[in-house]
This record gives structure tokens, sequence and C-alpha cells, in this order.
């Protein structure tokens, strides 16, 4: 391995399931959800092998891996580096994806990509993509931030479209989150994070460069119990990374982290935010962790500032 392990790479064990990297403290065990495995019945065809997969959803990964690797479980699926038979880089297969997709092909030409700033995660990474897959666009560190300042433009030229009213309802009932609709659509419409290119869906996902990788694990904490505060952001640098982060300065609760993409880029640094979800201590330190579960309930984070001045 050449490089380190890092959030939305894919890995692939002996037996040949492919998980989704979800960290990057990977130094001794790859964290990971499963997200793929062979099945002779399964609807996905691998490319260039022609070997049938399926998908998993959540609960059904976690409970796979609890009952055929339970080595492997952990609050993500923890893989012991000699386990891994491949690893799947986007930036390194994204050559390959462009000349075989014409649909990918344009959205990194309207998006100003170069070579090695960007790769395409989930099933075309892996080859298991369909006609009817969306695009999971990953790009990386500073790259990330000008792409999503392009964007807006590339639809107002005609280059990419915004998402249909129709479609903006399917991501909202795909998604579930604690807000009202119109909530959640004026906080995702200054993301500038997702589009659709030719009638497929696309999302813009961020991920460190890899001089910015930093190892250091972020452990649960001892649960203090669920809590709502409400708070202003000091830094949101790290808002569209996972988990997002938001610094915050409130008396009990110094960083506010959210493990589910619905909350990503939520708030901007200087707004203030309404936030709820679980109290975990870490060292002299309380955070608030939102996104406890892949679809968390009675979990969110809103920004008042936003709401107040919409």
């Amino acid at each position: 391995m050449t490089r380190p392990l890092r959030l939305r790479d894919f890995v692939e064990d002996r037996d040949g399931w492919l998980y989704a990297v979800a960290a990057y403290d990977n130094g001794e065990r790859a964290g990971c959800v499963l997200r793929y495995v062979p099945d002779s019945a399964g609807d996905r065809v691998r490319r260039g092998t022609g070997e049938r997969y399926r998908k998993l959803d959540f609960p059904e990964a976690y409970a796979r891996i609890a009952a055929e690797k339970p080595g492997y479980l952990d609050l993500l699926h923890r893989i012991p580096l000699d386990e891994i038979a491949a690893v799947h880089k986007p930036e390194e297969v994204f050559p390959a994806v462009l000349s075989r997709d014409e649909r990918v092909r344009r959205l990194a030409d309207a998006l100003e990509l170069a070579p090695g700033s960007a790769g395409c995660t989930g099933s075309l990474l892996v080859g298991l993509e369909g006609p009817a897959s969306d695009i999971d666009l990953v790009v990386y560190g500073q790259t990330w931030y000008r792409t999503q300042m392009l964007l807006p433009q590339a639809i107002r030229a005609g280059l990419v479209d915004d998402l249909s009213e129709e479609l903006w309802q399917r991501v909202y009932a795909k998604r579930r989150p604690e807000l009202t609709y119109e909530a959640f659509r004026l906080h995702e419409a200054r993301k500038w994070n997702r589009g659709q290119i030719g009638g497929t869906y696309f999302d813009l996902l961020f991920s460190r460069d890899y001089a910015a990788i930093d190892p250091v694990p972020i452990p649960k904490g001892p649960v203090l119990g669920r809590a709502a505060i409400e708070a202003i952001v000091t830094d949101a640098s790290l808002a569209y990374d996972v988990p997002a982060v938001y610094v915050v300065d409130h008396p009990d609760v110094s960083r506010v982290l959210s493990f589910t993409h619905t909350y990503a880029g939520q708030a901007l640094r200087g707004e203030t935010i309404e936030a709820k979800g679980v109290l975990e201590a870490h060292g002299d330190e309380h955070w608030l962790v939102v996104g406890t579960s892949r679809e968390p309930v009675g979990e969110y984070i809103l920004s008042k500032t936003l709401l107040e001045s919409g």
C-alpha cells in the first residue's frame, strides 16, 4: 500500500466483500462499512469479472458482520490491514471511469477538475454501477471548496442542472431529517454539494488531502445523556468532513460532531446553531454527537441565524 487509506476509498477482503472506508485512523485496522457482497442472485454485475453482487443497507451490513466476521465488529467495521486483498482509490481509478462514462466526463469538465484532485467512490469505483446509479464524486482538500463555488456557475451556464423539486422531495424522504421540509431546503440550498447531469443525481463529497490526514482516532466517549444546546459556531472548517465538526462557544460543550451527511455544512462560522444529540465526555471537554444512527431520530443541527434571516 503506497499511500494511506483515507475517507471514501474502498477496500476488499479475501472473500470479495467490499467496504467503504469511513475513517482516517487506519494504521492497524481499516475503519469501514460493508457495502457490497458477492451474491449469485444479486442485481449488480461487476465490471471485468461478471460476478454478481448485492448492496447491503446499514442494518443488514452490521448484522452480516456480526454473524460471519465478528472480529471486524466495532463502531465501524475494523479490518486488519493484512486481511485486505485489494484497495480501490477514487483518484487512481478516475481516468478509467472518465473514459467509460460520458456523464462523469461532462461533470468533471464542468467543474474543472484537475487529475488527482477528484474521483468517484461508491459503485463507480468498484465497477458495480448500473445505468441508474448516482455519481458519488469525491473531491480532495481545498479543491472541494473551489468546486463548491464553481457548481452554481456551472448550473447557470447550463452545464449541469440543479435538483428538480421532485428530486429534492426524494432526497428529503431518504434522509428523513428532524427538520421540516422548508427548513431542510433552506439549509441545503446554500451548500452547493449536489445536482444532476444528464438526468443523473450526483453528490460532491469531501475528503482530506493526504498531507492533511490526521490519524488520531475519534473514539466514542463516555455517554452523559442526551442534550440540546444553542451555541455560536467559532470554527466550521471541517463542516463537510466525516465527522462534520463544529467548534462552538458554549459554557458546557466545546464542539458538535455530526456523523450523518444530512448535517454536513449545516452552519457557517459566526452563526448560532441549535443542536440536539448525545453528550459525550472527551477528557476535559464535552462533545455533542449528532448521528448516532444512520437516520438519527430526535437528533439534528440547524442554523438559527439562517432560519431567522430566510
